[in-house]
């Protein structure tokens, strides 16, 4: 695997930039703008943090080898923000620029999902990418990522030609 240096600080930042983005998205939704800022802060988290590395999502999956702990601080920084950003963002009446919040309503844990995880997770095990990473790394020029982005949108299209949706069915309880 490709060594890459271990830097705490760096990805509990990325993290929080990336928590940060979802909160702000949850506290405004609705508005381009504010959407393309938080996606600008999702990718500088992603930059910050170093994941738009393959290499560094790879080596944390290589449990054996060269592991790189980074992604799980990357994860405790954008759980920790994310975390008290919504108590905070939900403890108001209503978003700042929408009528009313839009939560999920799903709760149930189906075969759909389990597949469509356990599909995402092979595809970004392989890869040593995720959506997210991959479009920040378009940027950056990885030649990885220039085959990987054009497969995922058709990917992607495969998938809702084949009846699948960004909003799952109603459950047949009414529970979402």
């Amino acid at each position: 695997m490709v060594e890459t240096a271990f830097t705490p600080w760096s990805s509990l930042a990325g993290g929080g930039l990336i928590g940060l983005s979802a909160v702000l998205l949850m506290a405004t939704v609705g508005r381009i703008a504010v959407q393309a800022l938080a996606g600008l802060l999702f990718g500088l988290g992603l930059v910050v943090s170093g994941m738009a590395d393959p290499a560094k999502v790879l080596n944390f999956l290589d449990l054996f080898g060269a592991w790189d702990p980074s992604l799980a601080f990357v994860l405790a920084g954008a759980t920790g923000t994310t975390f008290v950003g919504y108590r905070l963002v939900l403890a108001r009446p209503r978003p700042l620029l929408a009528p009313a919040f839009q939560l999920p309503t799903a709760n149930r844990i189906d075969a759909r999902l389990l597949t469509g995880a356990a599909i995402f997770g092979v595809g970004g095990g392989l890869a040593g990418l995720c959506p997210g990473p991959a479009i920040t790394s378009l940027a950056l020029g990885a030649p990885g990522t220039l085959a990987f982005v054009p497969a995922m949108l058709v990917g992607i299209a495969a998938a809702m030609r084949g009846g699948a949706s960004l909003h799952p069915p109603p459950s047949p309880d009414g529970a979402g």
